[in-house]
């Protein structure tokens, strides 16, 4: 599933491409039942929260909300009236470009309330610059669930998904079995920073790199990591490859239905 910078990726890219244009609304699907409501509006502006995508348009008091779910994905290409490719739910063009939305779990037109209403079960999103963190720090400290199983938990940390959980931890020397309650403080705020550069840098590159500069390709003089997933990371799908800092065995488990990796060696309890 997509986690949340490539969302906030998506959301920059619509206002860059169709912020204050007026857009041809289509569903050649016809799931997305809504799109001619849209049809000829400009779009105002387009933000995520966590792994979800709200539009807005000139007009309309109702937004556009999409979440991408584990298919779905959107593409832009250069021209209109293209043909249609694959189960196109939603599609929009300026006149020059076109993007079209495949395979969501939602798109659906909600009020200003059902909005809201989304955004109040979401925790706070490390890529949104004024996100306060002490309401994730206050359910961590108080839950006896494991520190893993909570970064996945939406409502506490919206955005993070697998990759995200398991390098953080891993970067922070964590347990990902210890409970909340367990971790100190300062070691939950160390978290929340991490996540907040990492996601940004996964902003920025359209990929998730964790690795730090001396544990590169280029400075380990190792090749590149070869996974559809793309990036450098530490322990995400790298079970029974060796670490890149100490070379013993990365290790696997499920942990809430979930693949967890981690590095037994130093993501020792504290």
């Amino acid at each position: 599933m997509p986690e949340g910078h490539t969302l906030h990726r998506l959301a920059r890219e619509l206002n860059e491409r169709f912020a204050g244009r007026p857009l041809r609304s289509t569903s050649p699907q016809g799931r997305f039942v809504s799109a001619d409501r849209i049809d000829g509006r400009r779009l105002t502006r387009a933000t995520a929260h966590g792994k979800h995508l709200f539009v807005a348009f000139e007009g309309l008091a109702e937004q556009v909300h999409v979440h991408l779910g584990l298919y779905g994905g959107v593409t832009f290409a250069d021209g209109t009236d293209l043909p249609i490719v694959g189960q196109v739910r939603w599609r929009l063009d300026d006149g020059s470009t076109t993007a079209d939305l495949r395979g969501p779990t939602a798109c659906e037109l909600l009020t200003p309330g059902e909005v809201d209403a989304i955004r109040a079960r979401l925790g706070p999103d490390p890529l949104d610059p004024g996100a306060d963190p002490e309401p994730a720090a206050r359910r961590v400290a108080r839950s006896r669930t494991p520190i893993a199983t909570l970064l996945l938990d939406q409502s506490v940390v919206a955005g993070v998904g697998n990759v995200y959980r398991a390098e953080v931890l891993f970067r922070q020397r964590i347990d990902p079995f210890v409970p909340g309650r367990d971790l100190a403080p300062t070691t939950f705020g160390a978290v929340w920073s991490d996540l907040v550069d990492l996601m940004a840098d996964g902003v920025r590159l359209g990929r998730i790199d964790t690795v730090r500069p001396e544990h590169t390709p280029e400075a380990m003089g190792r090749p590149p990591r070869v996974d559809d997933h793309g990036g450098e990371v530490y322990v995400y799908r790298r079970d029974g490859a060796p670490c890149l800092v100490c070379g013993t065995r990365i290790r696997t488990a499920t942990l809430a239905s979930r693949n967890l990796f981690w590095w037994p060696r130093c993501q020792r309890r504290r």
